[in-house]
């Protein structure tokens, strides 16, 4: 999973207010509803000690509506400096969480974006598409008009003329349809959504598809059931879209579970436990970093366990003595454990995956995928037929 929407945070010395609510709107009061859940959650971080500058701010955000239908969830977090991220989830929380605390609620919050999915749905018909985007915050609307407009086989029923129109028309759809495989790929390049749905007209589905280039053709979907005209049955359309981001999501996962055992089962690019991650991730190695999923929900706290960080995101170690031996002796900070991982793992554009329970055996509960190694890079091995997980070097 990208974490590279927790990019704003770095920099920043905090404390931080981390809010995760529901946003979804009723169908009767939208606005109404969302700002009750916000007027509770803000005087619940006001008796936390959450200053009104930073309240009004978050406020600001978050009674601004994210144009997204049905239910879904939202992170926001904020410093004295303003709201630094503001980012919608596909599932919204069982009850409104938030804090006003020297550290962002990092886990949690990308926990809860770990269910999202940062997609570009397009629905097509002979005449064009219409492009939504929906991704961090909220969705975006366009629409996209064929340039060929012979789209009907009509006329004369008479055998050359009819024939001739016949081949207009099909012409003009091949057309259209290169024009919107066109648009969809301007569109990727722009937005570069994780997974691209199509749906609507199954011929012109076809058509764009097979007009498609790499890899834009490589991250697309099918969907039936949608449609640009009345007559779609929204909530089986909307069940088979949900159906499909699940699958994705599970796929995104286990390429990176699957990638973990291999790496680890011959003792290559991937390590485990706190301080062999530590390690690399001071390094710059990390391409994907890996965490029980108990973490998020904090449940697992890595037994009180503590790393030091300084002001750039890849100054991470064990103790303070370990940054002041490389000269870092400013800016100095005590921070939880998984905190300082995910936050060094931001700084080096690292991914971020939860591991379920039973998925992989990680020591600590915390492991990596690497871009390269080197002889100073931590080896990893598991002495299975003993049952002994400890590392063996």
């Amino acid at each position: 999973m990208k974490i590279d929407w927790l990019k704003p945070l770095l920099g920043h010395q905090g404390p931080f207010a981390t809010l995760h609510l529901d946003a979804t709107p009723s169908e009767q009061a939208a606005e109404r509803d969302v700002e009750g859940r916000w007027n509770s959650a803000r005087k619940d971080l006001a008796q936390q000690g959450t200053p009104d500058a930073v309240l009004d701010a978050m406020g600001e955000v978050v009674l601004r509506p994210t144009r997204v239908p049905g239910p879904h969830g939202r992170v926001v977090i904020a410093d004295d400096t303003g709201v630094l991220v503001d980012r919608v989830v596909n599932n919204p929380p069982a009850g409104t969480t938030c804090s006003w605390a020297p550290v962002p609620a990092l886990l949690q919050a990308a926990l809860a974006a770990d269910e999202s999915v940062e997609l570009l749905k397009v629905i097509v018909d002979r005449q064009g598409s219409d492009f939504i985007r929906v991704g961090p915050s909220g969705k975006e609307h366009s629409t996209f008009q064929a340039p060929h407009d012979e789209i009907e086989k009509t006329g004369s029923a008479r055998g050359v003329k009819r024939s001739r129109i016949e081949s207009r028309a099909e012409d003009s759809w091949e057309r259209n349809a290169e024009a919107i495989a066109a648009e969809t790929e301007r569109h990727v390049a722009d937005t570069k959504p994780e997974l691209v749905l199509f749906t609507g007209d199954k011929r012109v589905v076809s058509l764009v598809r097979a007009a498609l280039t790499p890899p834009t053709a490589e991250s697309v979907v099918e969907v039936p059931g949608g449609g640009r005209g009345s007559g779609v049955h929204e909530g089986a359309f909307a069940e088979r879209v949900s159906e499909a981001l699940d699958s994705y999501r599970e796929r995104r996962r286990e390429r990176v579970l699957a990638e973990l055992r291999q790496e680890l089962g011959r003792e290559s690019n991937a390590v485990m436990s706190v301080d062999d991650v530590v390690a690399v991730l001071a390094r710059g190695q990390v391409k994907e970093l890996v965490l029980a999923e108990e973490y998020g929900t904090g449940n697992a706290p890595m037994n009180g366990r503590k790393l030091w960080i300084g002001p750039d995101p890849m100054h991470i170690a064990a103790s303070r003595s370990e940054l002041e031996a490389i000269g870092v002796t400013e800016q100095l900070e005590e921070l939880p454990a998984s905190v300082a991982l995910v936050r060094a793992a931001v700084g080096q554009d690292a991914g971020l995956t939860f591991a379920p329970e039973g998925s992989v055996e990680l020591m600590d509960g915390v492991a990596a995928t690497l871009r390269w190694r080197d002889e100073g890079t931590p080896t990893e091995a598991l002495a299975s037929m003993s049952g002994d997980d400890r590392r063996l070097h």
